[in-house]
């Protein structure tokens, strides 16, 4: 070990032991207005970020632009004979807060196809890597490298007016949002299907493209849709949202916001759970011989789950206190297009156990599943069964929110984010630490 290295373990233990006694100790002390425990929990639940795109109401779920899932699943307009709305109609709604008109939806669709072209050196690049390179880094690293395509570095370099950041950043988002479908279902296909890649379909929408790209067959189109509908925004306080409203409010571009947000979904707290929950899932099946339990097992294994220190994937959300309504418009879709799947089956009886079994042990807040404990299994039905691939879906979607979030930052000139730090010696003094 080195003497740096060694010299931090000496270090570190002390302050851990400081740290957690000004949080256990001290939490509840006030500095300007913000708790001790909150410079140490993450800011969870502090109140300093702004946006109209989405709001997460703990009883009713995410509402975009005010409208909760069920109305938007309603509302939006759909292609002829589908059940679930263009992608196109959500994109229309988180920018401009209003339901889209059919004439409005084929605008939408019509600028995407036009903006819809790769550059050849992105396909270039992603050929390059090695092919065991993680999906999320090449999905992160094939929107930076068309940074130099950024309209808003141009404007911008050229002496572009505050008032005005808006248009650029629109035109960056605009043309980012509709090559991500492509880039996405490309790594797919080089990486999982021998690079076997399927030309994109112009004629198609947002979600039938990418299902068509993906090779995959119909009601694919229709769960790509209600996919990319789900995971589009979550409030600004996720790591992806944020970290994207964060780079982008020192004036980068759309691309480097854009590509840093995602560096922060493919972290095993954020856009992970969802292939975590699939993997808990199979090897609860394995263990149970791939037979479907009767409640009374299922309940003696959650028991043993929890009292082993463990929990239970998918379940619990930090500010929801009812179920998810992305898990329950999930199960809706599985319940009309999977009901035989055994895999669903037993989602759906964990679903009829685990919340009372949350309940008993008292320990959740929110006994119910989140959306995690759903979108996986979706997945994996339709043959999409390479877990580390999910989340570039996740950012897919995610995109369409965090974008229209950066169009309106720059649209009211949100300023460059710089919150203030203390020292822990600052925070002890402030506590009346002896």
């Amino acid at each position: 070990m080195s003497k740096l290295k060694q010299k931090l373990s000496e270090q570190i233990p002390g302050y851990r032991e400081r740290i957690s006694r000004l949080v256990k100790e001290y939490g509840d002390v006030v500095v300007d207005k913000v708790h001790i425990r909150q410079f140490f929990g993450g800011m969870r639940g502090l109140k300093s970020l702004a946006t109209d795109i989405s709001y997460l109401d703990p009883d009713e779920g995410i509402r975009f632009r005010g409208h909760t899932i069920d109305d938007c699943l309603a509302k939006l307009p759909k292609a002829p004979n589908a059940e679930i709305p263009y992608v196109e109609g959500q994109v229309y709604l988180l920018m401009t807060g209003e339901i889209p008109s059919e004439d409005d939806i084929h605008d939408v669709i019509d600028d995407f196809r036009g903006r819809s072209k790769v550059p050849g050196y992105v396909y270039d690049m992603l050929r390059a890597m090695p092919l065991d390179t993680h999906p999320m880094s090449m999905f992160s690293a094939a929107v930076v490298s068309m940074q130099r395509e950024s309209i808003f570095v141009k404007r911008y370099n050229e002496g572009l007016s505050k008032m005005d950041y808006w248009d650029p950043t629109y035109e960056d988002a605009m043309n980012l949002l509709a090559k991500l479908p492509e880039i996405a279902a490309y790594i797919y296909r080089l990486k999982y299907k021998r690079n076997k890649i399927i030309a994109s379909n112009p004629k198609l929408d947002f979600g039938a493209n990418f299902a068509h790209m993906m090779g995959v067959k119909n009601p694919y189109d229709e769960l790509s849709r209600l996919y990319f509908i789900l995971h589009s925004d979550h409030e600004s306080g996720n790591v992806s949202a944020h970290i994207t409203h964060l780079v982008g409010s020192a004036l980068s571009d759309v691309y480097y916001s854009f590509s840093a947000g995602m560096n922060g979904l493919a972290g095993p707290l954020h856009g992970l759970a969802n292939q975590e929950v699939l993997r808990w899932i199979q090897g609860v099946m394995e263990k149970m011989n791939y037979k479907l339990p009767t409640k009374d097992e299922l309940k003696n294994f959650v028991w043993e789950t929890l009292n082993s220190g463990q929990v239970i994937p998918g379940y619990g959300h930090a500010v929801l206190r009812k179920t998810d309504p992305r898990y329950t418009a999930q199960r809706d879709f599985a319940q009309k297009h999977l009901p035989d799947d055994e895999m669903f089956k037993f989602v759906s009886l964990l679903y009829e156990v685990v919340p009372q079994i949350l309940v008993e042990q008292g320990k959740a807040k929110n006994p119910w599943p989140n959306v995690d404990a759903h979108s996986g299994v979706l997945q994996w039905h339709y043959g999409v069964r390479a877990y580390d691939f999910y989340t570039v879906m996740f950012g897919v979607g995610r995109a369409i929110g965090v974008l229209s979030n950066l169009i309106w930052d720059r649209a009211v000139g949100q300023a460059l984010e710089r919150p203030k730090s203390l020292t822990t010696d600052m925070l002890e003094k402030i506590a009346g630490v002896k």
